[in-house]
């Protein structure tokens, strides 16, 4: 393996049916800006808290790269080196990062979440998908006609804002309770969600089950609302009832599975898998996080199964890897597996769900440095003494809101050049403990960590400050600006937001669409 690769031999690498990790290392903001379609996000700030669940098998093949100019520059090498300490093997560098990728020839694209999202658009044209604008939807609500209208989306995203008179069932729990949120069989459904894409694949599965309503997904979702000048609700809180009638859905759930070829695995393959050194291996129980957190199989990782069609990138960091679904009613896992084999991924399911009996000893991630402490009342007296430095490093937004006073903000590629000519003793505040301890490795000397962060300091009643412009909008490159106030009264944001989402298909080649593995067009 290289230690470092051109752009051309990455391409061929990318389409080559081997297994790569491919890791933009920059902060997310600047990943958010431009990166390579099949990049994950994994910055270097948080390398050491999220690698292992990204990409865990050590011996897989991993591409780093950073911008390979200006303030990211030289971050891919650190994050090189700092990967063959944890015991990766086969870490390479993309020579030059996105510079020397567009330099090439190659796109870049903006945003987050690009296959699930490029995919969503390619989904709409080949089954489609029907639609209903804003106005048409407002229009029968107004009129006081049967309809169920479903909010695709997360419990938290549906308390931002939603579509009024809209029950959240995220789209991984769709299949499971349909029929108890719409038991007329005659009543419209209408499935939304920010913008586009979980509308779309929301309203597809329901229609790829057979269910016989009439069955829409909502155009551009509450951002298509509100650019019609249509009023959202905020701070909802209608929600699928936690009992469902899923189990009359199982022949229909394995009848879809069956139409995209979705493999059903016994427990003992699985294992066998799992000792396999050549391929990577993911265990993704999809249910909600209230199940996962009453107990789950040994090894798996929560990935909420709407979530994981939405958002692969953010849990699957390994393209090529074998992805193992499991539920605990035979209707989620493969519904979701057969949206993810369509994308191109290599998923199956778990027979037996969650009663299967698998364990598997996935190797504990390595443990942070210990740091010293230093309680609230101590970090009180030592600032009047002034003999002490703070450094903050949670998001950048959150230090714009509140701060110790005096705190200085820093971001753990930074870290060492922000604090270059510090004499002071340092202490370090952020809402994991581990990412700072890990952060003190960028630091000649180790640091102290306040005991509880800036929570315990708040609870304490100690007193704090804002700086609405500190640290810069170039400085907090953790923080994605792409249109980030979209759902926030800017009509233009949200314009630009839909505008690049519906133009994403045109952007890929020929190799990025044919991974896809949708069914032909319908004539």
């Amino acid at each position: 393996m290289p230690i470092s690769v051109s752009a051309s031999t990455l391409k061929s690498w990318l389409h080559d049916g081997r297994e790569i990790a491919l890791l933009d290392v920059r902060e997310h903001g600047q990943y958010g800006e431009s990166h390579l379609f099949y990049a994950t996000s994994l910055p270097y700030s948080r390398l050491e808290l999220e690698i292992a669940r990204l990409v865990p098998r050590k011996q897989a093949r991993v591409v780093v790269y950073d911008g390979g100019e200006g303030g990211s520059a030289g971050v891919a090498e650190r994050a090189r080196l700092r990967l063959e300490a944890l015991g990766y093997t086969q870490v390479a560098i993309l020579e030059g990062g996105t510079r020397a990728w567009r330099g090439a020839g190659y796109q870049l694209f903006a945003g987050v979440n690009l296959p699930s999202k490029t995919f969503g658009e390619l989904a709409e044209h080949v089954y489609r998908t029907p639609r209903i604008t804003a106005r048409q939807l407002a229009q029968k609500q107004a009129e006081g006609a049967p309809l169920v209208v479903l909010d695709g989306r997360p419990v938290s995203e549906f308390g931002k804002m939603n579509i009024p008179g809209a029950i959240c069932c995220p789209n991984g729990e769709l299949a499971y309770r349909i029929r108890n949120l719409a038991p007329d069989e005659s009543t419209p459904i209408v499935i939304n969600c920010a913008g586009r894409t979980r509308s779309i694949i929301g309203a597809q599965t329901l229609i790829n089950l057979g269910v016989p309503n009439p069955i829409y997904a909502l155009e551009n979702g509450t951002q298509g609302w509100y650019l019609a000048d249509l009023p959202l609700e905020h701070g909802g809180t209608r929600r699928y009832a936690d009992d469902s009638g899923g189990q009359s859905l199982q022949t229909q759930a394995r009848a879809l599975a069956a139409r995209f070829d979705v493999p059903y695995v016994d427990a003992p393959t699985v294992r066998t898998w799992f000792q396999d050194v050549g391929r990577s291996l993911f265990l993704c129980d999809v249910r909600t996080p209230e199940e996962f957190k009453a107990g789950s199989l040994q090894g798996a990782q929560h990935t909420p199964g709407g979530q994981l069609m939405q958002a692969s990138d953010q849990y699957v960091g390994v393209r090529g890897a074998r992805l193992v679904l499991f539920d605990s009613d035979g209707v989620r896992a493969p519904v979701v597996a057969s949206w993810l084999r369509q994308m191109g991924h290599d998923a199956c399911v778990l027979a037996g769900g969650l009663n299967s009996g698998l364990a598997l000893d996935v190797e504990a991630s390595p443990p942070a440095p210990a740091l010293a402490s230093i309680s609230v009342p101590e970090l009180a007296r030592r600032l009047q003494r002034q003999d002490v430095a703070v450094v903050d490093l949670r998001p950048g937004m959150r230090y714009r809101a509140a701060h110790i006073p005096g705190a200085r903000w820093s971001i753990g590629p930074n870290l060492a050049r922000d604090l270059v000519a510090e004499p002071c003793q340092i202490v370090l505040v952020a809402d994991e403990a581990e990412l700072a301890q890990w952060a003190s490795l960028e630091l000649p000397q180790a640091p102290l960590l306040l005991e509880g962060g800036m929570g315990a300091w708040q609870q304490a009643a100690m007193p704090v400050e804002s700086s609405p412009d500190r640290p810069s909008d170039e400085a907090c490159v953790d923080y994605l600006f792409f249109v980030h106030d979209r759902h926030d009264g800017n009509k233009e944001a949200a314009r630009q937001y839909l505008a690049w989402e519906t133009g994403l298909v045109p952007l890929l080649d020929e190799r990025e669409l044919a991974a896809f593995r949708l069914p032909p067009a319908a004539n």
